[in-house]
């Protein structure tokens, strides 16, 4: 099994910056790609931003420019830098990590990010 904890959101005024991070602990032997998604209310979850272990990114058209995704030398680490935050960016955000070697899949319970006009 595999856990992951977030940490890192917030409320902030938009144009202001938040950092979120996520530590996956247990079983990690090596996680292929680890993720970040977002829901809002009323929305479907949405990939924000993802890396892959070999560093390759993705990102949501709607953050591009704005939000950096980061994995930690000890590979079992994903940040996410999100700047010039606006309003639409409110949501919950989880971290979603796939485990390599069988493809488990992993989310963390989500942290709150609330961004104000």
């Amino acid at each position: 099994q595999v856990q992951l904890a977030e940490s890192g959101g917030g409320s902030v005024q938009a144009g202001g910056s938040l950092r979120l991070s996520c530590v996956a602990s247990g079983d990690v032997f090596s996680l292929s790609r680890m993720d970040w998604y977002r829901q809002a209310p009323g929305k479907e979850r949405e990939l924000v931003a993802g890396i892959t272990k070999s560093g390759s990114t993705e990102y949501a058209d709607s953050v591009k420019g704005r939000f950096t995704i980061s994995r930690g030398n000890a590979k079992n680490t994903v940040s996410l830098q999100m700047d010039s935050l606006k309003p639409e960016d409110t949501a919950v955000y989880y971290c979603y990590a796939v485990e390599e070697a069988f493809g488990y899949d992993f989310w963390g319970q989500g942290t709150q990010v609330t961004v104000s006009s």
